[in-house]
């Protein structure tokens, strides 16, 4: 499953435009939002040139880039953003071009907001937990203290990320995601800006820009929030780019790629993507002997090439 990153901030501050300038999506813009409006889910890819040089080497007749989830849940209130508690990171928007702009103060009202429902969402689950712990299980009644704590702690008016043991794990918390602050103003982003760029071509969008995107560092700053490596597979008839966590294995990255890939593992070959593009081919390269051949437990770095030999 890919990951996913949830757009949150208070009416009007530029969301949706967001949205639709990292996913091309093309979903409407409306002043004001109901409770009933589906959530806006599309697709932001990551640019990474590697991969484009990659391609062009090898002749590959597709490209594809790695890719985030992108949800835009409409509204504001607990029971929106708990539709965002499946979410890897939070981007946080708050408008800074009226005069009556004050993005601090907005990010702390998004920050509250957060709060808020993680301390509905722990009431709610110490609630059906006390009533199980009646039956004697001490696991329970382990949970039902721990709950405990974790409510006055979000009482206090902190984050559950300053909580410094390992959280229940039937929670889905928003106070421990990264969190990163995106100003739809001076000074940060024009976000209804990038949305018209974004539907021009890229050679098009340029030429109205003074220098690279602004959305190209909200996804390496996505990138670096939730500690993600790109790999990459290339053959003639695709190109593509993978990510992974830091610290994961060639097991993970066959399994992203496929179940039946990671089930059926061998060994994976993997050459650094510079090293492939000095070589000229997969060939040189294993002449040179710059091909390695690696078991399931190798640490994948970022920009390796990889070739996962399998069988099912």
């Amino acid at each position: 499953m890919p990951l996913q990153v949830g757009i949150v901030g208070l009416p009007n501050a530029g969301k949706t435009a967001l949205f639709n300038a990292l996913t091309h999506a093309g979903a409407e813009v409306t002043a004001y939002a109901s409770v009933t409006d589906k959530p806006n889910v599309g697709v932001a890819t990551i640019p990474d040139d590697r991969l484009d040089r990659l391609a062009a080497l090898i002749g590959s007749r597709k490209v594809t880039p790695a890719a985030i989830r992108v949800v835009d849940v409409p509204g504001k209130g607990g029971a929106l953003v708990g539709g965002l508690r499946q979410s890897d990171a939070l981007l946080a928007v708050a408008g800074g071009f009226s005069h009556e702009a004050d993005p601090e103060r907005d990010l702390e009202a998004i920050r509250l907001e957060l709060l808020v429902a993680d301390r509905d969402h722990v009431e709610r689950r110490l609630e059906r937990v006390r009533n199980e712990a009646k039956s004697g299980d001490p696991a329970k009644r382990k949970e039902v203290s721990t709950l405990e704590e974790l409510l006055a702690l979000l009482e206090e008016g902190k984050p559950l990320s300053d909580w410094p043991d390992e959280l229940p794990g039937e929670l889905e918390p928003l106070t421990t995601k990264p969190f990163l602050p995106i100003v739809n103003g001076l000074g940060g982003i024009d976000c209804e800006l990038e949305m018209e760029l974004a539907e021009l071509s890229p050679e098009e969008a340029a030429e109205f820009r003074d220098g690279p995107s602004a959305l190209d560092e909200v996804v390496r700053q996505l990138k670096d929030a939730l500690g993600l490596i790109s790999f990459f597979t290339v053959g003639d008839t695709e190109a593509r780019a993978w990510t992974l966590r830091h610290g994961e294995t060639a097991l993970d990255a066959a399994e992203s790629i496929h179940t039946d890939i990671a089930r059926g593992f061998i060994r994976c070959e993997v050459i650094r993507w510079d090293d492939l593009l000095d070589a000229g081919s997969h060939a040189e390269a294993a002449r040179r002997g710059l091909q390695r051949l690696e078991g399931k437990a190798y640490v994948v770095e970022d920009g390796d090439v990889l070739n996962v030999r399998f069988n099912v």
